[in-house]
Order: structure tokens, then sequence, then C-alpha cells
């Protein structure tokens, strides 16, 4: 599937950024490498760009975007820039003759939008537009928003001051090659070259229809209080992870967004981040080995501290358009061997004040235990979202036995928070696997 992507305006509103508009770093990430990642990963294979202003800064960056990622990516110039977007558009006819996306440069959204609306029906002559019916999204800039009014699937008018509507433009667009004599149409007859006005036309026709996809993010990022918005946007949807534990979404999440707000201006990657949190699940286990309850209770805020880190390398790689396979499992291994470390460190430190051996039983089951509710986990929250619909309202994971073990610190009762992890560890275990043979 093509995409073609309109860069060609001057965004005079976001120049204070000293950037040329699209290569404005949001998150650390350039708004145009954002667009263009986004629609990637949601099965764009073949990108046009649309340049105009400061191409020559523009035009760089993105052949070497393109090289980066292996993907075609060819720059189409607007000498007529400063006019309105529909001739930008335009410019592209020649180079598309089967139906494309269209987006624009400084709209960042969610990529499910995209794959939505390509499983949209799409029959020749017609245009798809993406609308957001929450009418109040806080996010939205009610003065500069292009307003939809629809009826059923069907747009019926479309423009920033339309007083009857009940939907907002969101600038993601699956057009057919339809759109050039709809644009063609309204510049001849009503001296519109907007996007807009192209889409009146169609609507006219009863070629224009939407595509609601209410509740996901989208930005139009146009200006400063917007780029924060964006921002904090990106950063919200982190939040609320389907396997979060409640120790997760209250405690850790929160804090390790903030985090993560930081480290995307920095080179860190989501590995170096995953190797950091396994170095402080080590010197936290260290701490328990070494004894004393001063060390106990500093193990046990190093330990939920590394918890926190923990969560930062996957939303970093969210950010960042860095997720891998490897990089999951990674994460996944080192936090098994931290996991081991930590649960050891709390025995030593138990069998050091009493050295009985039932102190060390009860620290290899709680090993046991933890291994067994991680090795689990991907099977059972597979079964529960396909064959029972929905996920426990409370998943013990490894945010709830880190958490445990930072209490068993302040408490001063290691042993007893070995014995209530080998516990719940393995009689969670052992409920997975009931709940797994009786809906497998």
């Amino acid at each position: 599937m093509k995409c073609l992507i309109l860069a060609a305006g001057q965004g005079s509103r976001l120049q204070q950024k000293g950037e040329v508009k699209p290569l404005i770093p949001l998150l650390g990430i350039p708004l145009i490498e954002r667009v263009i990642r986004s629609a990637h990963h949601a099965g764009a294979d073949d990108f046009l760009v649309v340049t105009g202003y400061q191409s020559e800064k523009l035009k760089p960056f993105i052949t070497q975007l393109g090289e980066r990622l292996n993907i075609p990516i060819t720059c189409i110039h607007n000498e007529e820039w400063e006019q309105e977007n529909g001739l930008s558009v335009l410019k592209a006819r020649d180079f598309l003759q089967e139906p494309f996306l269209l987006l624009m440069a400084d709209h960042v959204f969610d990529p499910e939008w995209v794959r939505i609306l390509l499983r949209h029906p799409l029959k020749e002559g017609e245009v798809v537009l993406c609308v957001d019916q929450d009418i109040h999204n806080p996010l939205i800039d009610m003065e500069d928003v292009t307003r939809v009014k629809m009826e059923s699937d069907r747009i019926q008018a479309i423009g920033k001051g339309l007083a009857d509507y009940n939907a907002f433009d969101t600038g993601i667009f699956l057009c057919t090659p339809g759109i050039f004599p709809a644009l063609e149409e309204s510049a001849r007859k009503h001296n519109d070259t907007t996007l807009s006005g192209a889409g009146r036309v169609l609507a006219a026709a009863g070629r224009f229809h939407a595509v609601p996809v209410t509740g996901r993010f989208w930005m139009d990022v146009d200006s400063p209080a917007a780029f924060k918005k964006a921002a904090q946007g990106l950063l919200g949807q982190l939040r609320n992870k389907a396997t979060d534990g409640p120790v997760s979404r209250y405690l850790n999440r929160p804090l390790s967004i903030r985090i993560s707000g930081m480290l995307v201006h920095t080179p860190v990657t989501p590995n170096q981040i995953s190797f950091v949190s396994f170095l402080l699940s080590l010197l936290a286990a260290g701490f328990f080995a070494y004894g004393g309850y001063l060390f106990l209770v500093a193990g046990g805020l190093l330990a939920q501290f590394a918890s926190v880190i923990d969560g930062c390398d996957g939303e970093v790689a969210r950010l960042k358009f860095q997720q891998s396979d490897y990089g999951g499992w990674f994460d996944a291994v080192l936090d098994r061997y931290a996991d081991a470390f930590l649960l050891f460190g709390l025995t030593w430190h138990a069998y050091e004040a009493q050295p009985e051996g039932f102190i060390l039983l009860t620290g290899f089951m709680a090993i046991i235990g933890s291994f067994m509710l991680s090795y689990t986990a991907d099977k059972y929250d597979h079964l529960m979202h396909q064959k029972i619909g929905t996920g426990s309202p409370f998943r013990l994971g490894r945010d709830v036995r880190v958490f445990l073990i930072l209490l068993g610190a302040l408490f001063n009762q290691a042993l007893l928070t070995l014995a209530v992890i080998a516990v719940v560890m393995n009689g969670e275990t052992l409920r997975r696997v009931i709940i797994c043979r009786d809906n497998g």
C-alpha cells in the first residue's frame, strides 16, 4: 500500500522550536519519522512525501530515513507550497494510480487507526476519512480543527467553521485516484484548493465516507501547546497495559513513564535499560546477602526501583519504534535471573539469622514458584483473552513479587516474605493449570 504524506507547509506556529516543522523531535523522534514509522507499522510499504518549505533540509533526512528503514520513500517538491494542501496532493497524481493512504506530516496517531481504515471496503472513486466522534476531546484545538457532519458512515459536510458537526477530521485518509478530479472540480468551480474543498465535492456525490475510531490517540501538532499535549498523549498511551499487575498499574507505571519521558531524549537503548535494571537487582541481592536491617531495607528499595526501571525498556521501545522480539526475550531472560538472585539473596539473609534447613526449602519453593508463574503467564494470558474473553482483574506477576520483597525488607520479615511468595506464586500457578485444563 502506497502512502502519501504532505510535508510542504511552513508550520510558522512551531518555528520557535528552531527546526523545519516535520523535523522537530517529539519524544526523541522527528514528526515526519514518527508518521512514517506509524504508517509502516500499520501496513504501508511505499511512501511519497510532498515537500515545499525548506525542502533542502527535509529531503536529505527523508532519503537517509528510507535507507535506514529499508523502505522506498520518494520526495516530490511542490513549488507552490504556500498555497492550500490540495495542490500538494495533486503534485503526486502521476505516482498514484491505485488506492493509497493520505497522511499529514504533523498529525501523530495510534497505528491502529490506519489498520482499521485499511480494512474498510473502498469502491472506485471513493475516499474514506478516519474521524473522531469525541467532540469534547481535550487534545483538540477547537479554533483550528476541521469539523465533520456525518450520517451513518457517510460524510455530509466538512469544514473548519462548520456549526453543525458531530466529528473531527483526523487527517488520516484512504483514497482512490478519484480524489484528484474532486480537487480539480473544487478549484475550478469554487476556487477552493483545500482537501476539505475536495471533500465537499465528494460528499455531494455520495462518495465521501467516514470510519470512526473514537477513543484512540491522535493529535494535530501545529503549535507549542499542541506539541506538549502530543507528548503527554503519547506517554499516556503507555498506561493501562493489559498485562500489568496492580503494583505496575498504580505505582510502577506512573513512575516509569516519567523516567521514560526523559530517557527518549538520550541515545540509551531499550536493551541497555533492561541490563541496568538487572544490575540494580543484582546489587539489591548483594545487599540482602550482606546482612543487617539497613542493608535489607536498602536492598528492598533498590529492588523496587529496579522493578520501576524494568518498565522503561518497553516504554522507550514503543515511543522510539525500537520494539523487537529479541528485546522482549532478552528482557524476560534477565528478569528470571534477577528474580533468582533476589530470592536467593533474601534466603541467604534469613538463613544467616536462623540456619535451619526449612528456610532453604522455603527459599527454593519461592524461586520455583516465581519461575513457574512467569513460565505459565503467556499461555494463561492468551487463553484468557481468546477463550474466556477477559483477563484477570488482579494479575499476579513480577510487580507483586518484588513489592512483597520490599514490604518484607521494610518490616524485617525475610522468612515470612519467602513463605508468602512460595505459597502465593505456586498457588497461582496451580490455579492457572486448572483453568487452562478446564478451558483448553
